[in-house]
């Protein structure tokens, strides 16, 4: 079985690969010290990676990967319970972790080893662990692995139960960054910045292996900020990952920023992902920067399904067309594939390819209900395909399929339409209990002036001129804030709570 990370072994040794704040790491450096660490744990199964955003997190799951384990992400910020069932549930070998890392109780029965940062020998393994040869050679192939061996077990955000711990194939991965590669014709040249959580796809899949993959380098803000990005892209980065919460800060600083729309009129391609970017967001970029985002579209399960690519129409509101390799498909409620692609007719995401996941662990009975007897996976998402295949998605099945007098509306265009409004600063709609209509669109609004909020008269006229009087809310709540995950998705179930 070949390394996930041929770069290790074939890029130049002094060539930049890792880059946190000061710190950094070149592709020898990395491939030493991750090759030491690897061998230190080979035959541990899976490993717990304390996934703060710092150095020791990449080079701790780039030795589990290189020693044909399975990395279990842990969110720092989990709270006892979860982090509790995610242990109980993965059953973990061992915990890695940055020096000086404090670790909760829930952790306390694991074994530890600090992650190394510098190949010092012996010395850099302080802590427990299991007895290994140190030493391992970088990029050998990991004893008993293959393409269907576990790389990864990341949970999901449990919204409807008790986080599920998806696993990840080594082959899901190598699928996925090869195809992002080809879509976005993204090199070893490229130097990638994002200041995104390690314990999601979103942020240690494509922002960290993606550029390690391919020969490549990334720079991690540690926290991001609008500052941090433009200094990076004046320091020659080509690339920003970011979640529209973050594109949101960027459209808002752009008027008072001249130097940050110069810093971003450079780079090579603006990601984002995780969830939709609002038609609003994109315009105020493009306007100041001449730049237009791009939008992925994937999940935990599945990684990436659809891109906007490089060389394509970055067109605002859309998640673009398969990757290579990803067979997409709309389907009604009874399963019925949707065959007519016109912008308009709603139907659940399915898809299937090599970048699935092939498993919820230990939920068989989540496993299966998750796919269908032809291999698709049941994504739960609503979507739209224009007559060119770009696919626009609506919303989530479950809380984003809104039926209302007899009609299928996403909330993801009403939001949009909403966001238009000039007193409108963040919007959120869902649908509740209608003895008439089913049920009746709610807008849950952030105004821009609080003291003088627009009202729900004019934000339903705003919404029926703009898409159709069928869509406009009957119902408005004003918030001084919206409920958001780590990742910046509003978490709507909470709204209603």
């Amino acid at each position: 079985m070949s390394s996930l990370f041929p770069a290790l072994t074939d890029s130049p040794p002094d060539r930049p690969a890792l880059r946190f704040g000061e710190r950094s790491l070149t592709y020898g450096e990395l491939a030493a010290v991750a090759g030491a660490l690897a061998g230190r744990i080979r035959g541990a199964g899976r490993v717990a990676v304390w996934a703060t955003p710092a150095l020791e997190t990449a080079v701790a799951v780039v030795a589990v990967l290189e020693a044909g384990g399975a990395a279990v992400p842990l969110n720092p910020r989990s709270g006892e319970k979860e982090l509790g069932h995610i242990l109980s549930d993965s059953a973990p070998s061992l915990v890695l972790a940055a020096p000086g890392d404090e670790l909760p109780p829930a952790l306390g029965h694991l074994a530890r080893l600090d992650v190394p940062t510098q190949a010092t020998g012996e010395d850099a393994f302080a802590g427990a662990g299991p007895d290994a040869a140190a030493g391992t050679p970088a990029g050998a192939p990991a004893s008993g692995a293959s393409a269907e061996s576990p790389a990864l077990v990341v949970y999901t955000s449990g919204t409807t139960g008790p986080p599920k711990g998806a696993v990840l194939p080594r082959r899901a991965i190598a699928a996925t960054l090869d195809a992002l590669a080809d879509a976005w014709q993204w090199t070893g040249a490229d130097v990638l910045v994002h200041g995104l959580p390690l314990f999601h796809v979103h942020g240690l899949v494509l922002g960290i292996l993606g550029p390690l993959r391919g020969g490549g380098s990334v720079r991690h803000l540690g926290r991001f900020t609008t500052e941090g990005v433009a200094r990076e892209l004046n320091d020659c980065a080509t690339m920003v990952f970011g979640v529209p919460t973050m594109y949101h800060r960027i459209a808002q600083a752009l008027p008072g920023e001249p130097g940050l729309a110069k810093a971003l009129g450079r780079a090579r391609l603006l990601v984002s992902g995780s969830a939709a970017l609002p038609v609003h967001d994109h315009e105020r970029i493009t306007a100041a920067t001449g730049r237009r985002v791009i939008e992925r579209y994937g999940m935990t399960e599945t990684l990436m399904n659809t891109s906007v690519r490089a060389d394509g129409e970055a067109r605002a509101g859309t998640v673009g067309v398969p990757l290579p390799g990803v067979e997409l498909r709309l389907v009604e409620e009874d399963g019925t594939p949707i065959t007519s692609y016109d912008g308009e007719t709603v139907g659940e995401i399915q898809v299937r390819g090599a970048n699935l996941f092939t498993e919820y662990l230990n939920r068989p009975d989540a496993t299966a209900a998750a796919f269908t007897a032809d291999g698709f996976f049941r994504t739960g998402d609503m979507a739209v395909r224009d007559p060119d295949g770009y696919v626009r998605i609506v919303g989530r099945k479950a809380t984003d399929l809104i039926k209302s007098g007899g009609y299928k509306i996403g909330a993801g265009e009403i939001e949009n339409a909403l966001l238009e409004h000039p007193g409108v600063r963040e919007a959120a709609v869902t649908g509740e209990p209608d003895a008439d209509l089913g049920e009746r669109i709610v807008a849950w609004i952030v105004p821009d002036d609080p003291q003088s909020p627009p009202g729900a008269a004019e934000l339903a006229d705003h919404v029926a001129r703009r898409l159709a009087p069928h869509k406009r809310p009957r119902v408005v709540h004003h918030l001084d804030s919206l409920p958001r995950n780590d990742m910046g998705k509003i978490m709507k179930r909470a709204l209603h709570a």
